[in-house]
């Protein structure tokens, strides 16, 4: 089982998105796919509900209880995504971490966000399977606006700390749209939305080495 988990030090930098679109992906390609939602306000779990209906479904398994959430996945799942709690350090995920294959970190461009991220990512780098170099870290760049200079300045500033950036999302309101739906990107084939759907490729490359 193909375990990936995605937690960030600050809400609203986009983590329940790249967990349900990680999810659909992984079921659009065939895989039995479990959506772990350890997030109190319980969204990724509603997006899971929402999709229940399609051939593509995702699995929802609570996991607000961190030492129990692993007996409501079931033994045959073949991709596991985890949307972890806001806000939670690596000491809090420890659950989380024992198993995950790679962890992704979503980072706005914005000061505030890079200054949140800063002691998360701290913590992470004193796990011992991070530090022993067995649990990747990749960081996300998300909801970037390109042609603006915060944004440039932001993807530099990434590109100077210890964890390569797997990929470079665009902002768009499209994402808000599809989690009402219970869809994702990956659930079109038309022009804009393959534009959007390349912006994730080096991620999704990236987990799958």
């Amino acid at each position: 089982m193909k375990t990936v988990l995605v937690a960030t030090s600050k809400g609203g930098a986009g983590k329940t998105t790249i967990a349900t679109h990680l999810a659909a992906n992984a079921a659009l390609q065939g895989h039995r796919t479990a959506l772990v939602d350890a997030d109190p306000q319980r969204s990724s779990h509603g997006w899971a509900q929402r999709r229940a209906a399609l051939d593509s479904a995702v699995l929802p398994v609570d996991g607000t209880n961190r030492w129990k959430w692993q007996r409501g996945v079931p033994s045959d799942t073949e991709r596991l995504i985890i949307d972890a709690p806001a806000g939670a350090m690596a000491d809090e995920l420890q659950s989380f971490l024992d198993v995950a294959d790679a962890v992704v970190v979503p980072i706005q461009p914005s000061l505030l966000d890079i200054e949140a991220s800063v002691p998360f990512l701290d913590s992470l780098a004193r796990h011992p399977r991070v530090r022993g170099g067995e649990l990747k870290v990749g960081l996300v760049a998300n909801r970037l606006r390109p042609w603006t200079s915060t944004s440039r300045e932001t993807l530099a500033m990434l590109e100077r700390w210890p964890y390569p950036v797997v990929a470079r999302l665009r902002d768009s309101q499209a994402y808000v749209v599809l989690a009402g739906l219970g869809k994702s990107l990956f659930d079109y084939h038309s022009a804009n939305v393959r534009d959007h759907q390349s912006d994730w490729q080096p991620l999704l490359k990236w987990l799958a080495k």
